[in-house]
């Protein structure tokens, strides 16, 4: 289930089968589901006896190579139990319930693998975010094949980017990936850097502003010295962090793998002291084996194990029909355990696209004229702020807007003129038009009070106004956060790239406190912010800067629509239709199913206890013990299948 739940959120290079593992599990099913109707309809044994032969061969031979290597190694794991397990029952007649363990145990080793598989290809894939080659830039000399560059006095050579060193100078091209790290020396452009810090416009870059290897340039030729390795780019250490803080789960599995291990010496020595002694003081050969395989069968732990399954996919099936998909059954469980939440801003808690908010027009303006003016003049950018200040245009009633001309909501404009990281000049209506950075225009000083972006318009070389742009909180995200807030011991944090200004307003709105917001963070950054909270936390983010974070909180969860492909197979869980709502009804579901799992294992625990005492202090028929044994694995199922109903995602 979860694997399918994984390729609904973003296919993958790994497909479930290529992978050998999910290849002998789909034989070991098939072969048991063709078999179980034939077995059960009473047709002979020569018909269906050699489908689950098939069963067990194709889904067995795996783990029990990985037991005798266990065994090699002087452990003794589950797996090699369940197959014992199995074949104990297939001596004494009860085939159908060691295909049905040999099947489960083999679609369980294909889900893990296929999660592994995608993790690593989601991390090649943030690998391919830096361009593998650079343009490196360097005095009038050298090879015949390089060519110069026009205007520069330097010559230019194509050279992988893993051969840059600290001190080259590169030539970043209009449209081109930065391939590292460093500082411009000259040029202007707007550099798309969401991929690192989250921000979401992009960053006006002249001499002496930093850049980052993988985002992406604007318009403009950027001249850039490279001042970091790149083994040590932030990207290549975004790498590295989702690759640590997945090994940190490691201790919890050893922990498991260890209890397992006891579980197995426990119970395979209980089978043989089961055998032997009655033999030893004289039973039938018969007798003692079939008491020692009842034994196997009852203390088997199936119950044990459908304890915990049934509640927890019972919760993420419901969960997913309401837009979270829940990756695995632990993911599950630990949602439930958070006791505080951290946020991304831009994207998570925000829409991740700016709005026109207000228009301020100077003197001898109006709103409606400043806005048409503006919208001509940026009719033919590119820039996302241009494209928000154009649709808040096409917004305003016909006949409201200055110069309209052929059916569009704007005047014509002529000789449009870019220049990266200052703004657009056109002509509209005859008038020089202006629209772009108040720095860039000069009107530094006159900045209005906001939140978010403003923009600057100047008409014939006089300043007509201003346009205030911002990000819109995302519908839902302040009752989310209220709503958590009460599932939670702690206060929430909101942890972003972007700047101080813009996170405390958005902090304010949405109701977390501003002693929690930290701002202006890289993404090794946010993953330490994330690890000083300590706690469980959960995190909620959508982009690749959020990737490290999402891996080192207790449990991540991504925003499913505009998410990057890493913080999407990073994270935990997934929120397919981005409604931050659902996330505390998840925790809370997560709860109770939880509380259903306590209540599972107190009931298989007495269902086991109660048939192994019997076994070994009585006389239980073989019949009655596989009846008790099957009897409460059906039950707690049941019970677990309570959080299927719909009910259970509104309480």
């Amino acid at each position: 289930m979860c694997s399918c739940m994984v390729a609904l959120v973003q296919p993958t290079d790994t497909r479930l089968l290529a992978l050998p593992e999910a290849r002998w599990a789909a034989v070991s099913t098939a072969a048991f589901l063709l078999a179980l109707p034939l077995h059960l309809l009473g047709a002979t044994a020569w018909l269906w006896g050699p489908l689950y032969a098939a069963a067990y061969l194709a889904g067995g031979w795996e783990p029990a190579l990985e037991g005798l290597r266990a065994l090699r190694a002087k452990t003794l794991d589950v797996d090699l139990l369940m197959i014992v397990a199995a074949l104990g029952a297939a001596s004494i007649g009860q085939v159908m319930d060691g295909a049905l363990l040999i099947v489960i145990f083999a679609t369980s080793g294909a889900m893990e693998a296929l999660a592994t598989a995608r993790t690593e290809d989601s991390v090649r894939g943030l690998l391919g975010l830096a361009p593998p080659t650079a343009t490196r830039l360097h005095p009038a000399s050298g090879a015949a094949e390089e060519k110069e560059v026009e205007g520069e006095g330097e010559r230019e050579e194509t050279v992988e980017a893993s051969a840059l060193a600290i001190g080259d100078v590169i030539l970043v091209r209009p449209g081109e990936r930065v391939a590292a790290d460093g500082r411009v020396l000259d040029g202007a452009s707007d550099i798309d850097q969401a991929t690192i810090t989250g921000e979401p416009l992009p960053v006006p870059k002249a001499a002496g502003d930093e850049v980052f290897a993988g985002t992406l340039n604007g318009t403009g030729a950027l001249r850039v010295r490279v001042e970091r390795d790149p083994s040590d780019t932030v990207i290549a250490r975004v790498v590295a962090l989702v690759e640590e803080a997945s090994r940190t789960k490691a201790p919890t599995q050893l922990f498991v793998e260890r209890i397992e291990h006891r579980y197995a010496l426990g119970m395979v020595a209980a089978t043989v002291l089961v055998f032997a002694v009655p033999l030893a003081f004289g039973a039938d050969l018969t007798g003692a084996l079939l008491r020692a395989m009842t034994f196997m069968i009852v203390a088997s732990p199936c119950a044990v194990v459908l304890a915990t399954m049934p509640p927890l996919l019972s919760a993420i099936a419901n969960a997913g029909r309401h837009g979270v998909l829940i990756k695995s059954a632990v993911v599950m469980e630990r949602l439930g355990q958070t006791d505080r939440i951290a946020y991304d801003k831009t994207g998570t808690l925000t829409e991740g696209t700016p709005h026109l908010v207000k228009i301020l027009p100077e003197p001898g303006f109006a709103e409606n004229e400043l806005l048409s003016l503006a919208a001509a003049a940026e009719h033919r950018s590119e820039h996302p702020l241009a494209r928000a200040i154009v649709a808040a245009a096409h917004d305003l009633p016909r006949g409201e807007t200055h110069g309209e001309t052929h059916g569009e909501v704007y005047g014509e404009a002529y000789d449009f003129r870019s220049a990266p990281g200052r703004g657009v000049t056109a002509t509209v209506a005859g008038r020089e038009v202006a629209v772009g950075s108040p720095e860039r225009l000069g009107e530094g000083t006159a900045v209005p009070d906001t939140d978010g972006t403003a923009v600057v318009v100047r008409v014939d070389g006089v300043r007509a106004g201003w346009l205030l742009l911002a990000d819109r909180i995302r519908p839902g995200a302040p009752e989310a956060v209220t709503a958590l807030n009460r599932l939670t011991t702690a206060p929430p944090a909101l942890l972003t790239g972007d700047s101080s200004r813009a996170a405390h307003s958005v902090a304010e709105r949405t109701g977390i406190p501003s002693d929690g917001v930290r701002a202006g963070l890289l993404p090794h950054e946010k993953a330490e912010a994330v690890r000083e909270m300590g706690g469980r936390v959960l995190f909620v983010g959508d982009g690749v800067n959020d990737a490290p974070a999402l891996a080192a909180a207790h449990t991540g969860i991504a925003m499913g629509r505009a998410g990057s492909d890493l913080a999407l197979e990073t994270a935990d869980a997934v929120l397919v239709h981005d409604d931050l709502t659902a996330v505390p009804r998840a925790v809370a579901l997560s709860r109770r199913a939880r509380r259903l799992v306590v209540q599972n294992l107190c009931l298989a625990g007495a269902f086991i206890g109660v048939l192994v005492v019997w076994d070994l202090a009585g006389h239980l028929p073989l019949p009655l013990g596989v009846a008790g044994h099957e009897g409460s694995t059906i039950l707690v199922g049941l019970n677990g299948l309570r959080l299927l109903r719909e009910s259970a995602w509104r309480e």
